[in-house]
């Protein structure tokens, strides 16, 4: 998804444009184009000035430094791969993070990406979110043509524009990468002549990710899932959200990041299973939960009967559990992986394969891991309804997992004429804000008792 309309209801329809032509999205990556950024943000001015509202919006330009050296040293392809590797992050970093407000992603040029919202936030939040997002692109992103990794160094410009034109706003930001960052080691710099807020350190944001978890301040939401056949509600996705007390909502991508940081992947992790098998436990009647894992999780000896012993001591079914593994994290001991999959899988545990498609498709874990599930990224689903060649990447790709006997979940369905083309293409299952968004774990179970 480039274009969200998702609550603020000032995206898609709102704006007054329409994703129906390949051309309005950037060709490698799929996010907006430059035009349609400008098409869009007019939109949202426009509904500011029918409303007779000060049109207030934030803004991100995030240069990636390096990206011509790895053009140079591995080829074009490796760059292209990482491009579209960091507009993946991009665009699950803005799901997250601005879920309850209209936000735009669109690539300007090379590796220059603009990310836009609605969200009313205040400076420090804003410059916080710049850092956890240079955070997730500078993780290290696989080497589409040869073995090992590679790394990009991000540098945004933030801005907040009250009542300035697309092109004077990219201008003045684009412009001020080379006052800001020269001979600078910094990646974050405002665009404007305001004093520098005290933002708050990693260090201290680490810190207080721990301290939360003590707390357990940790949020459990309920992304609800449903069948394709008889539209009926099958079970849910555990997603994490912490509301900082200063910084507010922090999504589950950035919570990840900032875990990573403090070396507290494996005790997040386990923390939000453990809470969701809780939750689970006491619906009123079986429903699928599905539970996100890690390569940490994975990298663990122990990971297989841990996590059984877990589900054990929650009182729930093994064979109730789904657990998901994200296709483009790097899973850096296949063999291992797998043995520790199959071991749950031995007990009743599905396995799925999380966000197909959202970058190069690795075709090996569909060969080596016992998977019973692929989940399609929302970017395989958008624009099935207007384009034939996004229709015919779709087709294919679930013509190959029906071959492979694989059941397939889509994602990110928003328009009933998505929803009606995955049902006569004989997807299994669906989720996404046309039926539900994510739920509070007692709004879930109002939904169930329904």
């Amino acid at each position: 998804m480039t274009v969200s309309p998702k609550s603020t209801g000032q995206g898609r329809e709102a704006s007054g444009f329409s994703l129906g032509s390949a051309d309005a999205r950037d060709k490698l990556t799929g996010l907006a184009s430059i035009a349609q950024a400008r098409q869009t943000i007019e939109g949202w001015r426009a509904n500011a000035a029918k409303r007779d509202a000060q049109f207030t919006m934030h803004a991100m330009l995030v240069s990636l430094q390096r990206i011509d050296t790895i053009n140079v040293a591995f080829g074009e392809t490796a760059g292209d791969g990482a491009l579209i590797e960091v507009a993946r992050r991009i665009t699950h970093f803005a799901d997250d993070e601005f879920a309850a407000s209209g936000w735009l992603a669109a690539r300007v040029s090379g590796g220059t990406f603009l990310i836009a919202s609605l969200e009313r936030c205040s400076r420090e939040r804003w410059q916080w979110l710049a850092e956890a997002l240079a955070d997730a692109i500078a993780l290290p992103v696989s080497n589409v043509v040869g073995e090992g990794t590679v790394r990009l160094w991000p540098r945004v410009t933030l801005m907040r524009s009250v009542d300035l034109d697309t092109d004077a706003l990219l201008d003045r930001m684009a412009s001020a990468f080379a006052e800001k960052f020269d001979g600078n080691a910094r990646r974050i710099a405002w665009v404007s002549d305001d004093a520098p807020i005290h933002n708050r350190s990693s260090t201290r944001l680490e810190a207080d990710l721990i301290a939360a978890l003590d707390r357990d301040e940790i949020e459990i939401v309920f992304q609800p899932q449903f069948s394709v056949a008889g539209e009926r509600l099958i079970g849910a996705e555990a997603l994490a959200r912490w509301q900082h007390p200063e910084l507010g909502l922090v999504g589950a991508s950035t919570l990840f990041t900032i875990a990573e940081r403090a070396d507290h992947v494996a005790q997040l992790s386990r923390h939000i299973s453990e809470k969701a098998l809780r939750l689970a436990c006491k619906w009123p009647q079986p429903m699928r939960l599905s539970l996100n894992i890690t390569p940490t999780d994975l990298s663990s000896g122990n990971f297989a009967r841990d996590f059984l012993a877990m589900i054990e001591e929650a009182g729930c079914k093994t064979n109730n559990i789904t657990v998901e593994i994200t296709e483009q994290l790097l899973l850096t001991d296949l063999v291992q992986t797998t043995e520790t999959l199959e071991a749950i899988k031995a007990k009743g545990v599905s396995l799925a394969l999380d966000d197909f498609g959202a970058g190069f498709c690795n075709f090996r874990y569909l060969k080596v891991l016992p998977l019973d599930y692929i989940k399609l990224d929302g970017t395989m689903i958008e624009n099935i309804e207007n384009d034939e060649r996004d229709l015919s990447v779709f087709r294919a790709i679930v013509a190959m997992a029906k071959a492979l006997e694989l059941k397939i979940v889509a994602e990110g369905v928003e328009s009933e004429e998505q929803r009606r083309i995955i049902a006569r293409e004989k997807c299994d299952f669906y989720q996404g804000f046309l039926k539900c968004e994510p739920l509070r774990p007692e709004r879930f179970m109002d939904l169930i008792g329904k």
